[in-house]
């Protein structure tokens, strides 16, 4: 079973940029996970926002492309999310997960804690 542990959010204007990590616990298999986050503003679902194969083949819902840059770490089985050109409407907690499409599907029901964005000046 994986467990997740998201970090890094926090209070930013905007325009700024934060970086955002996931720690995964799944034994020494990490590196043959697709990952992805994902993120849920007040009153909203929850959405997909990046995706990152084993290879590190990435894709981005259309909001944050251009924006936001996932990587991964399969050593210390982390997976990063560089968050710049932050704006109020990326305010939301974000959370990371396994992943069977390039479109974020996941199958796996143990979310994380997830970790607040709040973009304001």
């Amino acid at each position: 079973q994986v467990q997740l542990v998201e970090s890094g959010g926090g209070l930013v204007q905007p325009g700024g940029s934060l970086r955002l990590s996931c720690i995964a616990s799944v034994g020494t298999i990490f590196s043959i996970y697709n990952m992805a986050w994902y993120r849920q503003a007040p009153g909203n679902q929850r959405e997909w926002v990046a995706f990152i194969s084993p290879e590190s083949a990435t894709n981005y819902a259309e909001s944050v492309e251009g924006r936001f840059t996932i990587s991964r770490d399969n050593v210390k089985k982390t997976v990063y999310l560089q968050m710049n050109k932050l704006q109020p409407e990326d305010t939301a907690v974000y959370y990371c997960n396994t992943a069977f499409s390039t479109k974020g599907d996941t199958a796996n029901k143990n979310w994380g804690p997830g970790t607040p964005v709040t973009v304001s000046s």
